[in-house]
């Protein structure tokens, strides 16, 4: 399994909402397919065909617990989970 695989069955199983590192969640949504953009350290982040934007702040270093869930809610509603190429 790989490391992008394993962030995404962490995310999707809600067990650790808290030990997500805001590096790894910024990438794994710019390989679903999302565009970034960043205003001060508000990482704003929006992709074709999905209708909410995500904002992501980071925690130190983590993300933010709240933030986790909303990705884990877009992720499942647009049906995004499916990574072709992990590393």
């Amino acid at each position: 399994m790989g490391k992008y695989t394993k962030l995404l069955t962490s995310i999707l199983s809600g067990s650790s909402d808290k030990n997500i590192a805001f590096e790894d969640l910024c990438r794994l949504l710019l390989r679903l397919g999302f565009d970034q953009r960043i205003k001060g350290d508000h990482f704003i982040f929006s992709r074709v065909g999905v209708n909410e934007i995500i904002n992501l702040q980071p925690l130190g270093n983590m993300t933010k617990p709240y933030q986790v869930k909303q990705v884990r809610q877009i992720i499942l509603n647009y049906k995004l989970g499916s990574l072709d190429a992990d590393e």
